[in-house]
């Protein structure tokens, strides 16, 4: 039954990924799976990164320490409230929760498309200007480079968020969906919503495609130079090096770009839920995986860690 929250705004219900009662023990069991693993290998990576001096004095994987965590805040965003949910049988969500579950969605999505960003830049000075790079990829660039992405990824989730919030929805309040997404509600949406739907399409699609070809573009040069090496050795460490931000980067921007880049009209709600979960849910778990069992250094650091917690108990 709908109810109505202390603003006045009806809550809204959602639907979830299944609308079958006898599906919902075997959702819970799988998405509290895919959580936990995506908790532990994000804080593992952290963990490392942080602990160790070699990998924490380098530029990629400060990088990395700060995408392991946007992907648990990223997935902390929509996957609790889903698991709440899917446990006691109620699918209503206060306007106020929705917005705010919209709002934090948003940002930490555009944030974690800005750091991919960086971390391409990182490939491309060290491949490209492997003399200058710690000078060019200096930690006081770094960090402006992480503290920009969070900047710009906020305000423009609190553009779309305030945009939203004014809407005025009418008819049924069942959002086709496991959490608050903005395509859904646009489509929902009575009022007059061209101004949100030009934000989306015009600026969402400068920030996350226009994100993704300057990705392209980076690799498209390392390529060119990684082919000019004169050894096969020293070619297949280059391509190793940037193998598991490619794999990433596709697993991510695939989904993604053909989610919400496309019209509105061609909303489909099984369809997209789907694709939805591979970048919210999947691709945050799978990071951990990638990084580690394709990457030789954090297979080093990982080893080290292991020695050094054998030995504090011996003593």
């Amino acid at each position: 039954m709908e109810t109505e929250n202390h603003t006045g705004r009806p809550d809204f219900l959602l639907v979830g990924l299944s609308s079958r009662p006898e599906q919902e023990g075997l959702l819970l069991a799988l998405f509290l799976t895919l959580y936990l693993l995506n908790l532990l290998g994000n804080l593992l990576i952290i963990l490392l990164i942080r602990s160790d001096a070699q990998l924490s004095s380098t530029p990629m994987y400060f990088f990395l320490s700060h995408l392991s965590f946007v992907d648990i805040c990223f997935t902390s965003t929509t996957i609790p409230k889903m698991l709440h949910n899917l446990r006691v049988g109620r699918k209503n969500i206060t306007f106020a929760g929705c917005m705010a579950q919209m709002y934090f969605f948003i940002a930490f999505a555009i944030t974690e498309n800005f750091l991919l960003g960086a971390m391409a830049l990182d490939r491309f000075v060290a491949i490209r200007q492997p003399l200058h790079y710690f000078l060019l990829m200096s930690p006081i660039r770094c960090h402006l480079m992480v503290f920009v992405a969070w900047a710009l990824a906020h305000l423009h989730s609190f553009m779309h968020t305030v945009l939203m919030s004014g809407l005025s929805f009418c008819g049924h309040r069942h959002i086709p969906h496991f959490f608050c997404d903005f395509q859904p509600l646009v489509v929902m949406a009575c009022s007059q919503k061209r101004l949100s739907e030009m934000l989306s399409f015009f600026e969402g699609g400068t920030i996350i495609i226009g994100n993704f070809v300057l990705i392209l573009i980076s690799y498209a040069f390392i390529v060119q130079t990684v082919f000019r090496l004169p050894s096969a050795q020293g070619r297949g460490k280059a391509f190793q090096t940037c193998a598991s931000h490619l794999t990433v980067v596709i697993l991510f921007y695939s989904s993604a770009i053909g989610v919400y880049f496309r019209p509105l009209s061609s909303y489909s709600g099984d369809k997209d839920k789907v694709a939805t979960v591979m970048y919210t849910v999947v691709t945050p778990m799978l990071n951990p995986f990638i990084y580690t069992l394709r990457n030789e250094d954090m297979k080093a650091a990982l080893r080290r860690a292991l020695e050094k917690l054998r030995g504090s108990r011996r003593m």
